[in-house]
């Protein structure tokens, strides 16, 4: 059975990758704007928003609700450092992924195949977005794997 802190877990990286490849379409759809899109990339640039806020809802709920026990756990065993490096890097790089996801719609509100300066500031805007979300997801990954291997260590 799969519990609830596993599931707003799930949800949490879920919702963050699914920010990620909004922000990728978006992208691609800006580098070949044309009228006929501007709405793809209006929609693609709120679920972006949109993805990005749940994810950091959940992950901020879930920090607050199950991450200390998993902390603890991670700082006894070998591997400290995914913590003290990569959840802490996680939890500051996430604001600018958090920011830049906010922004993007504001962007995306030109006419952007009329304005090449608007285009290429929601491309570099997504782009930031799928670069900082990545290395975000990477650092999630990291921690989660500090937590097994210490636990394999204590049951071993």
């Amino acid at each position: 059975m799969i519990a609830g802190r596993d599931i707003v877990l799930l949800a949490h990286a879920g919702c963050g990758m699914l920010g990620i490849l909004a922000a990728l379409w978006v992208c691609v759809e800006a580098l070949n704007t044309r009228e006929g899109n501007a709405s793809r990339i209006r929609f693609g640039s709120l679920l972006t928003t949109a993805s990005v806020c749940v994810a950091w809802i959940l992950g901020g709920y879930w920090y607050l609700h199950f991450y200390p026990a998993e902390k603890a756990i991670i700082l006894k065993g070998p591997w400290p450092f995914a913590h003290n490096v990569f959840m802490e890097t996680k939890e500051h790089l996430f604001f600018a992924t958090l920011i830049l996801a906010i922004y993007l719609p504001i962007c995306a509100a030109e006419r952007l195949d009329r304005n090449a300066i608007a285009r290429r500031m929601v491309v570099s805007v997504a782009l930031l977005i799928v670069a900082t979300g990545l290395a975000v997801e990477a650092a999630g990954a990291v921690i989660d794997h500090g937590v097994k291997i210490a636990l394999l260590r204590l049951h071993s």
